[in-house]
């Protein structure tokens, strides 16, 4: 009995898609291991679920050293943007850094008003970055600053009701202060 082709869309039901990715997912893994075991293949395999499991398979050693031997044999035709960058030598670290330096002082001179002409796109960018970066810390001061006063005020609050043991007492009245035509009322 032959099967019917299957159709390859989305399975809707995902009690049906879970059950339909565990099977596969496993004749997948065995197909690997019996493609590594057959020819003499080094096999890696990565596998996320839906619901962001890993699933891996290294034949041989280790994932990560299959890992390093992909981008050692890739290396060559890899971009310049995906390699590693190279450590830089103290005259290059030294031009860098007063490059950056001058891009900021000349950033802050033109938030001040006193720069001439106008920024260029990237310069205006590593300036926006800079003062993200900047807004980032002020905040984070400013939050750490605010805890720290409300922490004292909390502990002061605490210290002067233990000291005192003040007993909270019924008022007669059931509304609040309210204020009519500028005169206080009760």
């Amino acid at each position: 009995m032959a099967r019917g082709k299957v159709q390859l869309k989305r399975i809707e039901n995902p009690v049906h898609r879970q059950v339909t990715f565990c099977k596969r997912r496993a004749g997948l893994l065995k197909k690997a291991k019996e493609l590594s075991v057959l020819c003499d293949a080094e096999i890696g395999l990565v596998i996320f679920s839906a619901h962001g499991k890993l699933y891996e398979l290294a034949t041989k050693g280790t994932m990560q050293g299959l890992i390093e031997k992909y981008l050692k044999f890739t290396r060559g035709t890899q971009s310049e943007a995906i390699t590693e960058p190279r450590p830089l030598d103290a005259k290059e670290e030294t031009d860098v850094l007063k490059q950056e330096i001058e891009t900021l002082q000349k950033g802050i001179r033109y938030l001040f008003g006193g720069g001439l002409g106008t920024l260029k796109m990237d310069e205006l960018q590593v300036l926006e970055k800079n003062l993200e970066n900047w807004m980032y810390h002020v905040r984070t001061m400013k939050m750490n600053i605010m805890l720290q006063e409300i922490q004292a005020l909390r502990d002061k609050v605490l210290e002067n009701t233990s000291v005192t043991n003040f007993v909270p007492f019924a008022t007669d009245t059931s509304y609040p202060l309210i204020i009519q035509d500028g005169i206080f009322q009760l």
